[in-house]
């Protein structure tokens, strides 16, 4: 036998290739012919199916939970809520468990960082093209059951390319707002997975797991953040099927927003609930809602959106100044799953009862636009 070490292997190639397959959903054989498309945009009729597979379902879906592979979300409001289990092609669970684990992740080297964003922008472009665009919103319609009589154009057809219809717009009506025109309520922000938190502190017991999240580290901005000490969160977490325009919350007027250059990671739990600064290394958007108040001083709250894995693009249809009521559009997402932090003044809201009591589990609670989600007290 021989005593020679074998040389060391540069790995980078097949962390490249995997992270390509990740993103874009073209996955290779080992003879790097084209397979099947398992990506996190692609439908999951695509991804492997095995007969014995699906017998195995509910243990996988619990073990998957326990090790940070998979996530149930409550799917009705109140006490005791249905819940569903998030699905998603096991390549892709496998995949974002190997990267962003917070043992020994992958995305810890500056290379796989620059590699992801990259990706996230090649990606992006590929959905701004119209060759096979009606092929790909047909078959994204039919997996994730999107209800198209919602939209402002519910034909698809009229969708030139992918990401025009992911962040297409919705008819009136089609959300509306609880108590409208009650300034007290706050909505939800989004269509998306909901999670509240009375303080920073309770947010990171139960769901924030990045060592550095901080308001300071979140705003960029420590004289915006010690208004903010002691705040209490919603981070309102949207995935890729949803409808991707983000609201107003509140009812307020649109302050400055801030522009932070930041990474692409993904904002799924399989992230977030690991020791990685999902929040507080992304890019993302600072803008502050203030809340007239008569007699007393305006009332601020920080408005985040994040961007996320696939998601290179914020942008905002209102500007500077503008009034806006709550549930008003304020922008949408470009392709790909985000999440929007509402950060709110210490001691100044009261979150609906079965939200508080489901993100103290670690559950996630889903919640539509103009949703009734807590009051100002």
């Amino acid at each position: 036998m021989s005593s020679e070490q074998e040389p060391h292997r540069d790995t980078s190639g097949d962390y490249e290739a995997a992270l390509k397959g990740l993103v874009s959903g073209q996955a290779q054989d080992e003879e790097g012919q084209q397979g099947l498309e398992l990506g996190a945009l692609h439908p999951a009729p695509h991804a492997v199916k095995h007969p014995w597979l699906s017998k195995l379902t509910p243990a996988l879906n619990k073990l998957t939970v326990r090790e940070h592979l998979g996530n149930y979300v409550a799917v009705t409001r109140g006490s005791n809520p249905d819940k569903a289990y998030e699905s998603m092609p096991i390549y892709v669970r496998v995949g974002m468990h190997i990267l962003y684990s917070a043992h020994d992740s992958l995305l810890g080297t500056t290379k796989l960082r620059h590699m992801l964003k990259e990706q996230s922008i090649e990606q992006g472009k590929a959905f701004d093209e119209e060759k096979g665009a009606f092929e790909h919103i047909q078959s994204f319609v039919k997996t994730y059951e999107i209800d198209c009589s919602d939209l402002l154009k519910p034909n698809i057809a009229d969708y030139k390319t992918f990401n025009e219809f992911f962040y297409r717009a919705l008819r009136d009506g089609a959300r509306p707002v609880a108590d409208k025109g009650d300034d007290k309520v706050i909505s939800s922000a989004a269509d998306c997975r909901l999670t509240v938190f009375e303080s920073v502190d309770l947010a990171k017991e139960f769901w924030i797991k990045g060592k550095n999240f901080t308001i300071g580290n979140l705003l960029q901005d420590d004289s915006l953040a010690s208004s903010f000490d002691g705040a209490a969160l919603a981070i309102f977490r949207l995935a890729p099927a949803d409808y991707h325009r983000f609201h107003a919350p509140v009812t307020a007027t649109i302050g400055p927003t801030k522009n932070i250059e930041g990474e692409y990671f993904t904002v799924n739990p399989a992230a977030v609930n690991e020791n990685l600064d999902v929040f507080t290394c992304n890019k993302r958007d600072v803008t502050i809602l203030s809340l007239p108040r008569p007699g007393s001083t305006p009332l601020d709250v920080a408005f985040v959106a994040v961007g996320a894995m696939l998601v290179g693009s914020i942008t905002h249809t209102k500007n500077q100044g503008d009034t806006v009521e709550r549930g008003e559009e304020l922008g949408y997402f470009a392709y790909g799953g985000s999440t929007v932090i509402g950060v709110f003044p210490p001691g100044s809201v009261k979150w609906d009862e079965d939200l508080v009591e489901n993100s103290k589990g670690a559950l996630e609670t889903l919640v539509k636009v103009g949703d009734h989600i807590g009051v100002f007290v």
